[in-house]
């Protein structure tokens, strides 16, 4: 039907019809406009979702991203290589941010905050100080060991020696700058700091150690003191929130306990022991939405399951099970159903395990790589491993399927790697590098 031939020619009645034909299209003009309206959001907050890995572990700290577009498997060469360029040591992750990389490493005795470009590699710029070994432990490596944390404008960063510093994202110019240690009393990690600082609505929560701090929260703005509480015993862990039956809750793995935190106050609502030598609780816990919290170290701590529930403000922790055998001493773990996966062992060998969260049963230890960090993204793991071997597997409670594995980095790789969309970040103590997974 032509719409032209319809209309009548003239006069009052001609408006009249349009204004009804108008009128009787409304509804439908409304919903089609809002339908696009709807899809435009999504798919921008989907782009968005897809474009930041703001802190330690990703958006949810979790290690588990929802990149889509991944190629099945990869050529026998690996992915393809977008750029490669040295960097200093180090085992400080990388966060992204639209097309900016932010990351941390080590030249002699100096700490370096750097920002790359995403596409590229090359450097916009650097924030170096002075990082003395003195009365340090670096047999494993010299830090920075702690991965930055971004929010809105600011940078945070916390370099092996306790320098805590804020820094304009788009320019690295300091905002403002705290020394955990010899400002605060904080406790001295022989081996580097470590703690990934972690944002709580407006502060940024960090390990301190101390009588009376052995948690504390800096207002992100100013870093003014929020609060500071707790006397527990100290560990290299990185916290992170939970939510137990609608409150949030900070979980701190420490030196002889894993802890249930009020993020508000640092007020202690739970407590459990876990105790391992020399107080090496590196690890960070699984939480699942069953509520259960998994939590495992080396150095004989073993692996234990907690249900946790909350009522009234008051939370009980129930132990579901503990077991010496799954031991991850500082790589990755991811919960895909009732299993966590994880690389377990210590001082030899540190082998790919499954674990039931509900039982602590262990149906295999897959002998394919040494130890391991990885990514969970549209079902699959990306795995890298010490030795700088990059995999993609699918890991169920039967076993560990490899697809793909090429080897694509030459030192000693501890980083876990960063997902974005389809790229993938990926360093060594030597080297960083971009591959495109698509």
């Amino acid at each position: 039907m032509k719409l032209k031939n319809s209309f009548p020619r003239k006069g009052a009645k001609t408006q009249r019809w349009a204004m009804d034909f108008l009128c009787a299209f409304a509804p439908v003009r409304e919903k089609f406009f809002l339908a696009l309206f709807t899809s435009l959001l999504l798919l921008s907050v989907d782009a968005r979702a897809q474009s930041d890995w703001s802190q330690w572990g990703g958006p949810n700290r979790t290690f588990v991203v929802n990149s889509k577009g991944l190629a099945a498997s990869w050529p026998e060469s690996g992915p393809r290589q977008l750029w490669s360029r040295p960097l200093g040591a180090g085992h400080s992750g990388i966060i992204a941010s639209g097309n900016t990389l932010y990351t941390m490493y080590s030249e002699g005795e100096q700490e370096i905050v750097i920002a790359l470009a995403a596409d590229s590699g090359k450097t916009i710029w650097e924030h170096k100080y002075d990082a003395p070994h003195a009365g340090m432990n670096y047999e494993h490596g010299v830090g920075p060991h702690s991965t930055p944390l971004l929010v809105g404008d600011l940078l945070y960063t916390v370099g092996s020696i306790g320098k805590l510093l804020a820094l304009d994202k788009k320019t690295g110019k300091v905002a403002w700058s705290h020394d955990l240690w010899k400002e605060f009393g904080g406790k001295k990690m022989d081996r580097g700091y470590s703690c990934s600082p972690l944002a709580y609505k407006n502060t940024v929560i960090l390990t301190l150690g101390g009588p009376g701090q052995t948690l504390i929260a800096f207002n992100q703005k100013d870093g003014t003191v929020a609060w500071k509480n707790q006397t527990l015993d100290m560990s290299p862990s990185s916290p992170i929130i939970i939510n137990v039956n609608g409150q949030d809750q900070l979980i701190a793995f420490l030196g002889k306990v894993v802890a249930g935190i009020d993020p508000n106050n640092g007020n202690l609502l739970w407590s459990h022991p876990h105790v391992t030598s020399w107080g090496l609780n590196i690890t960070v816990p699984v939480w699942g939405n069953d509520n259960v919290l998994f939590i495992s170290s080396a150095y004989n701590g073993g692996s234990r399951a907690l249900k946790l529930t909350q009522k009234d403000g008051k939370t009980t922790a129930e132990e579901l099970w503990a077991q010496p055998r799954m031991r991850i001493h500082h790589g990755t773990a991811i919960r895909i159903g009732d299993y966590v996966y994880g690389s377990s062992g210590d001082f030899g060998p540190a082998f790919f395990a499954a674990i039931n969260v509900k039982t602590g049963e262990m149906p295999y230890q897959d002998r394919t790589f040494p130890k391991t960090n990885f990514v969970l993204a549209d079902g699959k793991l990306i795995i890298l491993d010490e030795d700088g071997n990059l995999a993609l597997a699918t890991a169920t409670p039967a076993g560990l399927k490899v697809i793909s594995k090429a080897s694509v980095l030459k030192n000693l790789a501890w980083t876990a790697p960063t997902l974005v969309g389809t790229k993938l970040y990926l360093r060594d103590r030597r080297t960083i590098a971009a591959l495109d997974l698509s």
